[in-house]
């Protein structure tokens, strides 16, 4: 590590991502590079190795179980349905409903309003 990635690790502790792990995790998941850095940033944000590695089998769970892929969404809301609750990630968009005067969310991949 050169000296200023170790000056940016010093006065940024925990705010840093790094972009190689990106690709590193990425693999070929058709993940948004954005979730990628949010959760590299949330588990990998250290310049210790082991911590480094420990965070990306972290990340790499945390997709596993809980980024929402279209082809999977039935199985995800069968899942929602039994168990009464599940933790996902998804692109969702908000819009007020001015008949109702409610917000309504929609999942994107999951395809549920």
């Amino acid at each position: 590590m050169n000296a200023l990635d170790k000056k940016i690790n010093e006065h940024f502790q925990g705010l840093v991502v790094r972009k190689d792990l990106v690709k590193a995790v990425k693999g070929n998941a058709i993940v948004p590079a954005y979730v990628l850095e949010y959760l590299l940033g949330q588990y990998c944000a250290t310049n210790d190795e082991d911590s480094i590695q420990s965070g990306i089998e972290t990340v790499r769970e945390i997709l596993r179980k809980h980024y929402v892929h279209r082809n999977e969404a039935g199985l995800i809301r069968s899942t929602i349905k039994e168990k009464g609750r599940h933790k996902v990630i998804d692109k969702i968009s908000v819009d007020l409903n001015e008949k109702t005067d409610a917000y309504e969310a929609t999942f994107s991949n999951l395809g549920i309003k």
